[in-house]
């Protein structure tokens, strides 16, 4: 897996070193920029959606640990590259997943990159699993992915959705709607327990928000907002189900 970083390193030789070694015998590290001090490094990390950061200690108007500071919330794994060794329990208190000392080994950097791409990994595996349009039986929930992690919607607060390519658009009935990077028939699957009707190939409503149906080959409904939805003729019997 690729994983994006930044090297913040204050010493040119440094940085020209530790990138040669990570382009060479790192391939699956991309290094989207390089910063001599905090607030050049405090410019990539909000401006980056980054993996990993290369931090060198000690750095001029300022350390690695005022850097962090500024951050707040951290989201991306951080390798420590140092040539001092008694910073070592404060990058582990600040959650360092490695801490490397110059001269760098480059043995020591591919074990110190392995780990990052395994804990990157792991988490990727574990946000797969969440980050999925998926109802709960029990409270009647469904979360949708997003860029930053995910949202949570009532499914009794969803009127319909409607697919647009590979992508699906729910219309909520505060007259609000999410795009989910999400087929609509994933959608269907994701709310097959929680009364949804796919009425046309485009389309799934709320039954609970359907105030009446036209007659006609197929028909249409009219949800409880208004707006009416042709219903195709392959879906009719299947929607007039719920209402016998």
């Amino acid at each position: 897996m690729k994983l994006n970083s930044i090297i913040v390193e204050d010493e040119e030789t440094s940085r020209a070193i530790l990138r040669n070694y990570l382009t060479k015998y790192c391939p699956n590290i991309s290094i989207v920029g390089e910063a001599a001090n905090v607030e050049e490094a405090l410019v990539l990390i909000r401006n980056n959606d980054l993996d990993v950061v290369f931090l060198d200690v000690e750095m001029p108007y300022g350390n690695a640990f005022d850097l962090l500071d500024k951050v707040g919330h951290i989201d991306f794994e951080t390798i420590f590259v140092t040539a001092y060794n008694h910073y070592a329990i404060e990058a582990l208190n600040a959650h360092a997943s490695y801490y490397l000392m110059k001269p760098i080994s480059i043995d020591e950097l591919i074990k110190a990159v392995d780990y990052v791409t395994e804990i990157k990994a792991k988490e990727d595996a574990l946000q797969d699993q969440v980050l999925v349009p998926k109802t709960n039986a029990v409270n009647g929930k469904i979360t949708i992915p997003q860029q930053d992690g995910f949202e949570v919607l009532e499914t009794a607060d969803i009127m319909y959705c409607k697919a647009d390519d590979n992508y699906t658009e729910i219309y909520l009935n505060n007259n609000k709607k999410k795009l989910v990077s999400k087929t609509l028939k994933y959608i269907e699957e994701s709310l097959k327990d929680a009364n949804f009707a796919r009425v046309h190939k485009s389309y799934l409503v709320n039954v609970n928000e359907v105030v009446k149906y036209v007659k006609g080959k197929g028909g249409s409904v009219v949800l409880s907002n208004g707006k009416e939805i042709m219903v195709s003729a392959s879906k009719k019997a299947d929607l007039l189900a719920y209402f016998k």
